[in-house]
């Protein structure tokens, strides 16, 4: 079996000598044995203890809103409101997460927090009022690294509803990109398409 000495140990975890020798008194982490010069000597198993300890879940709830622009700000107020009187009512501590910018727009400042507050554990609940408010396309795969983590995906509304501004704006949005990426004829189809598109709108 290999043993790992306290300065292999200092390096593996981050930590000081000192450290180590601080939770070997107070038993949060004890050397495998000790030589009789007084030297520590540490396991595997005893690394393990430290590496992998499980990450204590947080009960935290979060209300998130979002808005295509600017001039929807109002209606992104309805929304926290909204969510900010349906999280009361359950009594829970929470927090409110909010986004101005389009639903396949996936760096969005808040969108990025929460995930990384699911990833990290801390959330252990999302609250949104629609679910195209997470976002317009790939809710499926949000959801999917939400229950990986153990954490929970209410929509408050579950009819389906369709904001058509909205939509069609994200849709002209995709397909401009897409035509970015082509050439002669078929960039011709994509930009008339497009242009049936804001016309018929």
């Amino acid at each position: 079996m290999k043993y790992y000495t306290i300065h292999e140990m200092t390096e593996i975890l981050g930590v000081t000598a000192q450290t180590l020798r601080n939770w070997d008194k107070s038993g949060k982490l004890k050397p495998h044995h000790t030589s009789p010069n007084g030297y520590r000597y540490y396991s595997q198993d005893d690394l393990n203890q430290i590496l992998y300890k499980p990450v204590k879940r947080q009960e935290k709830t979060v209300g998130y809103c979002r808005v295509r622009s600017v001039k929807h700000k109002d209606d992104l107020e309805r929304q926290k409101e909204n969510i900010r009187t349906y999280l009361l009512a359950q009594g829970k501590p929470f927090e409110i997460i909010s986004d101005i910018g389009s639903g396949i727009n996936y760096k969005r400042k808040g969108l990025q927090e929460l995930i990384k507050g699911i990833v990290n554990r801390s959330i252990s609940k999302v609250v949104v009022l629609y679910k195209d408010r997470l976002t317009r396309f790939g809710f499926e795969l949000i959801e999917y690294i939400a229950q990986l983590y153990d954490c929970e995906i209410e929509i408050v509304d579950t009819t389906e509803r369709s904001e058509q501004e909205e939509l069609i704006e994200d849709l002209v949005q995709i397909i401009t990109v897409c035509s970015c990426k082509l050439q002669g004829k078929h960039a011709n189809k994509v930009k008339k398409m497009i242009k049936e598109l804001t016309e018929n709108d």
